[in-house]
């Protein structure tokens, strides 16, 4: 029947026939192949649908006598799009899955790369990013420890590679005088730190050079946010000022939000004071870091080796000048956009391969539905190809159609890519640095059309390849239907590289997850359920007041939270906190030589805590005792250690009634017990760090001045009676009950701390996961769509095979085999790739090996369930196939 059709065509052409002699000629043969099915016994509607695939729509054979013709490129790719659209229109079901599938891999792709852009690729916003670093003190214990102020000054006057060094630490301010009292978030900053960031002041101006030394008169720099919160967004408001911690300070500017960083100083701000408005009298000290650090500006033509020669210069002068101190101090210069992307890198690159491979899934799928759609348009291919039209032209016209159903899965992922985007921005840790930089801009639709399109290429080229190599002869011949082994080949090869990629996937998800399951069953050394946190601050009058005042205070305040109903313990605390803040203090053991040097010291984590705080926490008392109310500012000082300090200071010795010189030589202090050990760097990363011994000393035992500073900044550890969820709520009434100016800020639960430490490691457990099982869902619909094409394609087989007496079971069988052995060879591939792979995660995991047996293994079952469970249902199908139906409709 083809085969004449293409004559009478020819013949036509060679006449040059209008196009109404063609559209009469194509339609009478249509018309007949109707007749034919008709007669078969098949309804009308059957019959035009089979003529449709035995002709390949009389369109598309218009449109081969035209390429016979000849016509104008950009006439052709103008039919080529228009029928491309038309083709995707009269099949909608292939056309929306095709488009959906697509849309979710490129729109998962979109979605993590808006997040890649903004947090990795995009430079930091200020002038010139490339020259800004950030600077640290090098010292025996730490690599990036924290700068003191006078070194920094020197810092600033002998280098030679710097246009600018500036300084910041985060500060906590009490705000009294505008309604009710108010902790604010606050940076102590030196006067270059606006100028060489290229922040411009909103209203007023910043600090200027001098207004950061000590005793210079107060001055402060409000953010845009807090003027229009708390300042009613005053245009005159540089003529007023704001009490912070019971001092007037003049306000002389507005700034914008400097952009959060994740990094010490870097984070937004309600509030900058000049660092020489602090009244800490180690700020004088040059052998105290405070938590300070910097940030440089390097000269136009300098690059980071020179300056760091010239701070080794600058820091062994230093070394010279004052032995006592600089002894073994240096500086580490890092670019700062290192440092801000420096954790989360790694795990943003392991997620963004990750979600390449759903997208390289979802292509797979669309290829293999293109595959058994080409099959049933053998027949239109073969016409055309009779009829004059090129390989080439064929190839266009498919990869036309696959890159209009690419576009149409980008616009739609876009969609996807906006609502993804928020969505990870909710499950994104806090600490994620840039976050308010993620959006969908420019360049992320950009990258998406690039996505687009070449997958638009990628699954729509061996589609198209495959059919413009078929012979086109023995199409005809067979009457349209073409099928062909090479086909079914390709669609295997399309199925075992989809299965190994959503293993690989599959097997990374598992192991994320089997490393956060490890992780929430180590012991931190304390109980964190039933108990929580908050920050405290005196009112301002108290801030200035004699030591022994500050005490009374404390002790009132701590006397009224132990009265508070379900209240089991609680304790004052100042220095470290477990998992939240560190602090540190130097030593020597007693009976041994005073290190020459401070630096020449040994150095613990300090925790400053009350009588309660181990029955808060319920850490192990292992010898000795904890401390008691006896162990007062009139008692001899005492300090207990944990297992770690015994172990790395005292070896196989008891330590209890040993004691230890603190900094200075001040105080000599008898231990008096040892407690358990805890995590104070993290879960995963504590057993890491170079310092984990700890030291405890008594919250009133604290210096006269120290205790002044703890006024405005001490924090509170409390623990409730089980079933006693409001004595947390009733803390903030009970406490202004004391004093209408005492402040309470911050409040959060052990629970949500220790979440908070694994968040980074929960946003990639989720991300893997979803990938993964988006992937596994497609992986079980490409699989399904296969199966089901083959076993429609072998319907006559299937039929005969029943007809000469084969069982419906072993039907069921044989096509369950092809599912299984296809599912087997994509999950040994999957094994190989995922075993090299893995390794690249291997910083991310913990407790579990990149190559963990069980869950390679285990996810593996899993799949190979997955892909009998899509086999079984067209199998099924198989199974009650009438044999005389499928034998007559052949």
């Amino acid at each position: 029947m083809l085969n004449e059709l293409v004559y009478r065509l020819r013949v036509l052409l060679r006449r040059r026939v209008v196009e109404a002699e063609l559209d009469e000629e194509l339609r009478f043969h249509h018309e007949r192949e109707v007749e034919k099915h008709m007669r078969a016994g098949r309804t009308r509607a059957q019959a035009m649908r089979l003529a449709r695939l035995a002709f390949g729509g009389l369109d598309q054979v218009k449109e081969s006598c035209r390429e016979a013709r000849g016509i104008e490129p950009l006439e052709t790719l103008l039919r080529d799009l228009g029928y491309g659209l038309r083709m995707l229109r009269s099949h909608p079901g292939f056309s929306v899955i095709a488009v959906l599938t697509l849309a979710i891999g490129i729109g998962a792709n979109a979605a993590l790369f808006s997040v890649v852009d903004g947090v990795l690729l995009k430079p930091l916003p200020f002038p010139h990013p490339d020259r800004l670093v950030r600077l640290h003190e090098s010292k025996p214990n730490f690599e990036n420890g924290s700068i003191s102020y006078p070194n920094f000054r020197d810092w600033q006057q002998q280098n030679r590679t710097f246009s600018a060094i500036a300084i910041a630490r985060d500060w906590g301010a009490s705000l009294t005088g505008k309604g009710d009292a108010e902790q604010l978030d606050g940076r102590l900053v030196s006067s270059d730190f606006f100028s060489l960031l290229g922040v411009k002041p909103l209203l007023g101006r910043t600090f200027a050079p001098g207004e950061d030394g000590i005793g210079a008169a107060p001055a402060v720099l409000v953010s845009a946010a807090l003027w229009r919160r708390k300042l009613g967004a005053a245009p005159d408001v540089v003529k007023t000022s704001l009490t912070l911690d019971g001092q007037d300070y003049p306000i002389v500017g507005v700034v914008p939000a400097v952009v959060g960083l994740g990094i010490a100083g870097f984070n937004e701000a309600d509030v900058y004071v000049p660092i020489g408005q602090w009244r800490n009298p180690y700020l004088r000290q040059r052998s105290a870091g405070m938590m300070i650090h910097g940030v440089g500006r390097l000269k136009p033509g300098v690059s980071i080796e020179q300056a760091r020669a010239d701070m080794q210069r600058v820091t062994r002068n230093l070394a010279a000048a004052y032995p006592a101190d600089d002894q073994g101090i240096g500086a580490t210069i890092v670019p700062l956009k290192d440092e801000v992307v420096h954790d989360v890198r790694p795990v943003l690159l392991v997620l963004l391969g990750a979600v390449g491979f759903v997208l390289l899934i979802a292509c797979v799928n669309v290829a293999n539905l293109l595959l058994a759609r080409a099959t049933g348009r053998a027949g239109e291919f073969a016409v055309r190809a009779a009829l004059g039209a090129s390989q080439g032209r064929l190839v266009r016209q498919l990869l036309t159609e696959s890159v209009l159903l690419a576009l149409a899965g980008g616009g739609l992922g876009v969609l996807f890519a906006g609502w993804g985007t928020r969505a990870a921005l909710g499950l994104l840790p806090t600490a994620l640095p840039r976050a308010e930089e993620v959006r969908l801009d420019a360049g992320v639709l950009v990258f998406t059309l690039a996505v687009s399109v070449a997958a638009g290429v990628l699954f729509g080229l061996v589609p198209a390849l495959k059919m413009s190599r078929a012979s086109w002869q023995q199409t005809l011949k067979e009457g349209g239907r073409g099928a062909s082994g090479a086909r079914h080949r390709a669609q295997g090869v399309f199925l075992v590289v989809e299965m190994a990629t959503a293993l690989v996937l599959l097997i990374g998800a598992g192991l994320m997850i089997r490393s956060l399951a490890k992780l929430w069953t180590v012991d931190p050394g304390f109980r964190a359920d039933q108990v929580a946190t908050a920050n405290l601050a005196l009112p301002p009058s108290l801030m200035r007041a004699r030591p022994e005042a500050v005490r009374a205070a404390w002790r009132a305040l701590e006397g009224k939270l132990a009265s508070l109903p379900g209240m089991v313990a609680s304790s004052l605390s100042w220095g470290a906190q477990p998992l939240v803040v560190g602090d540190n203090v130097l030593f020597w053991r007693d009976g041994q030589p005073q290190p020459a040097h401070e630096n020449e010291m040994s150095s613990a984590i300090r925790y400053i805590v009350e009588p309660g705080y181990r029955r808060t926490l319920r850490i192990p008392l292992l010898r000795g005792r904890f401390f008691a109310a006896s162990d007062d500012e009139r008692a001899a000082p005492v300090v207990v250690v944990d297992e770690a300090f015994a172990r790395q200071f005292f070896g196989g010795q008891d330590p209890v009634h040993q004691r230890v010189n603190l900094q200075g030589g001040a105080r000599r202090a008898e231990i008096v017990g040892v407690v358990g050990h805890v995590k104070q760097w993290g879960l995963d990363a504590d057993d890491r760090q170079a310092l984990r011994a700890q030291i405890y000393l008594p919250f009133m035992q604290m210096p006269d001045v120290l205790m002044v500073q703890t006024s405005s900044n001490a924090a509170v550890v409390m623990r409730s009676a089980p079933g006693a969820p409001a004595v947390f709520a009733a803390v903030r009434g009970a406490l202004r009950g004391v004093s209408a100016d005492i402040e309470v800020s911050g409040m959060r639960t052990m629970d949500q701390i220790v979440s908070a430490s694994l968040a980074a490691r929960r946003f990639s457990m989720i991300l893997l996961g979803c990938f993964a099982l988006v992937a596994l869902v497609l992986a079980g619909i490409g699989i399904y769509g296969v199966t089901a094409y083959l076993v429609g394609q072998k319907t006559h087989e299937i039929g005969l095979r029943i007809a000469l007496g084969a069982q419906r079971g072993n039907v069921l069988a044989m096509i369950l085999r092809q599912g299984v052995a296809t599912a087997g060879a994509g999950a040994v591939l999957g094994l190989v790739a995922a075993a090299g792979l893995t390794r690249l995660m291997g910083h991310l995991l913990y407790g579990v090996s990149a190559t963990d047996p069980p869950t390679f293994f285990g996810v593996a079952g899993v799949l190979i369930a997955v892909a009998l469970a899509a086999c079984y249902v067209p199998a099924s199908r198989a199974m009650g196939i009438d044999p005389t139906a499928a034998l007559r409709r052949e």
